[in-house]
């Protein structure tokens, strides 16, 4: 079997009675659908992530184990000659979000967003085509600055009677969805200056990821002010001139769209290198983004380049948390006695451990009572939200826990969260503006 991604790394799975059912073929693809052992964590409820669709529908078709089980009986052919393209396992992979939470959650560490990815690729490779929403999900970062001139067309044909449900209809995003309203201008826009700081400052690298500059350019903002005022000279990661926005490939990954994710991750590491190679910390502002480096870009058989460039890899409040706890740098951070914020963090900052990092971040900022959200996935999950037929779902998901505790707080509260996606479904749901960390942590910065 021909797979699109690399799955060299679960080549020495295998041994013990625990592997004794491994499927008939995919190498090590089938092997790390074995990693799978029926343990059933991901069927149960309460605390952490896992597993976000089962929570919400208490199917156990909806699991991360069935998910499993029917992945190796397509191996084993027992869903027909041609199994990725069809019915039975597309409804078993329908309702998964790519959480990760089954990589941290799961006493192995079952990968089903990459097995998600590499079964989307193999449907794709069947069909002969990717669909047109796929399609155009993916290629977001290339087309998404056009928005901006959309907007009053596309507010004018949402006005119209039935206009909704028919672009709907055409295009299977869900009409009772809002969608994003770029600035006029992105925080890379040609005048601005590549570097901020002072020479002589520690020197860092910051991925400025498609969501912080193209839809929120004020947490790029932010996050360069925050990291200067704590001792830093802040390089800004920019492709070659003339050349288009860098991008992670995250959002062709998660549609299945392997080669083109590889080919911006390749661009992204020719980008990085330089840095790299003088030993600059790289820092990331999208959970999804960054992590892409430290986790799927593994997948992508993209070299030994990149072990150096995904140890360098740190989300913001990883690389502060570091920094500040050994000393390196300093920030004076301050705000009203008795001032609030609300913290829901994203599913991978809590799949990579993440969220220790916020609290020690926090805790640095004087006159500020940090309430931590206990919820599972949003529910918004990239595109997930977006899809006509997954918005009910969705919305159950965030109302779980999310946006009631979200609905909760009171006005003076500051309703914190790092992901595009979450942002955007307590926007949608509860009716209240998050805010990045970084936007927060400029906020509360006292004058020198």
């Amino acid at each position: 079997m021909q797979t699109e991604l690399d799955w060299s790394a679960y080549d020495s799975y295998g041994a013990g009675d625990a592997y004794a059912q491994l499927p008939a073929r995919g190498g090590g693809f089938g092997k790390a659908a074995s990693v799978c052992i029926g343990n059933r964590q991901c069927q149960r409820d309460g605390n952490g992530v896992m597993c976000p669709s089962f929570r919400v529908t208490g199917d156990p078709a909806h699991s991360t184990f069935h998910r499993a089980q029917m992945l190796k009986a397509a191996l084993n052919g027992e869903l027909g000659a041609s199994p990725f393209a069809g019915a039975e396992l597309d409804a078993a992979m329908d309702l998964c979000v790519g959480c990760k939470g089954c990589k941290r959650e799961c006493p192995n560490g079952t990968d089903m967003a990459l097995l998600r990815t590499e079964a989307r690729a193999q449907r794709w490779r069947a069909a002969g085509r990717v669909p047109l929403r796929a399609r155009l999900f993916a290629s977001l970062p290339r087309w998404l600055p056009a928005m901006r001139w959309l907007g009053g067309p596309r507010r004018l044909l949402a006005a119209l009677p039935g206009m909704s449900s028919l672009l709907e209809r055409v295009t299977g995003i869900a009409a009772r969805r809002s969608l994003p309203a770029p600035p006029a201008r992105a925080f890379l826009h040609e005048s601005r200056a590549g570097v901020a700081g002072a020479e002589g400052l520690r020197e860092v690298v910051l991925l400025v990821d498609t969501f912080s500059d193209r839809i929120d350019p004020a947490i790029a903002e932010a996050a360069v002010d925050v990291l200067v005022a704590a001792g830093c000279r802040v390089h800004l990661l920019r492709p070659p001139a003339g050349e288009r926005a860098l991008c992670c490939g995250r959002t062709w990954l998660s549609q299945g769209m392997v080669a083109e994710a590889r080919r911006e991750a390749v661009r992204m590491l020719d980008a990085l290198s330089p840095f790299v190679e003088r030993g600059l910390p790289v820092i990331g502002l999208e959970p999804s983004c960054l992590l892409m480096l430290r986790d799927e870009y593994h997948a992508l058989g993209l070299g030994e380049r990149l072990g150096p460039a995904a140890k360098a890899a740190l989300l913001f409040e990883e690389f502060l948390a570091r920094e500040l706890d050994a000393g390196r740098l300093s920030l004076d951070l301050a705000m009203p006695a008795g001032s609030r914020a609300a913290i829901h963090g994203h599913c991978h900052q809590k799949a990579f451990g993440a969220m220790k990092a916020v609290r020690r971040v926090l805790a640095r900022v004087h006159g500020l009572e940090a309430q931590f959200i206990e919820s599972g996935c949003c529910g918004m999950a990239g595109s997930f939200g977006f899809e006509a037929e997954h918005y009910d779902i969705s919305m159950r998901m965030a109302e779980l826990a999310l946006l009631p505790a979200v609905r909760a707080l009171d006005e003076a509260a500051v309703v914190v969260a790092n992901g595009a996606s979450c942002r955007h479904q307590i926007r949608d749901g509860a009716q209240r503006e998050g805010v990045h960390l970084a936007v927060l942590l400029r906020q509360a910065l006292r004058p020198a």
